[in-house]
């Protein structure tokens, strides 16, 4: 099935490590939380929606900017900034009659910014 250089490593151990186990279930993050945080990534898996996250990192904007900027319908940005809003990444202000979307805070921009280091590293 396999050619000797694609041979796939196995652990072949048979015992099992207690102090190992006990201390990393000891360290294990509630289910719950990591479902979540499932969640927010799932949020960064969308272009369109990353765009928009890399535009509002660098300025406060409006939908019609944002539409305008990425040539996009204001109703497929509305649409994105609403998920966006829904998973606290950003957030708006209203200024009369026009709306202004941010990044909700300097999270969100680090983990842009973590994730964009990471693909840059060389």
């Amino acid at each position: 099935m396999f050619s000797e250089d694609e041979k796939i490593e196995v652990c072949n151990c048979n015992v099992l490590h207690a102090d190992i186990i006990k201390n990393v279930k000891a360290h294990m993050i509630d289910e719950e939380l990591l479902y979540d945080l499932s969640d927010l990534y799932k949020i960064f898996g969308d272009t369109t929606r990353v765009k928009i996250l890399h535009v509002l990192s660098l300025s406060e904007m409006c939908v019609c900017d944002i539409s305008a900027l990425l040539k996009m319908k204001q109703s497929s940005v509305s649409h994105q900034l609403k998920t966006l809003r829904t998973a606290k990444l950003v957030k708006y202000r209203r200024d009369g009659k026009v709306v202004y979307y941010s990044l909700d805070d300097d999270h969100v921009k680090q983990i842009f910014n973590q994730g964009l280091a990471h693909l840059t590293e060389k």
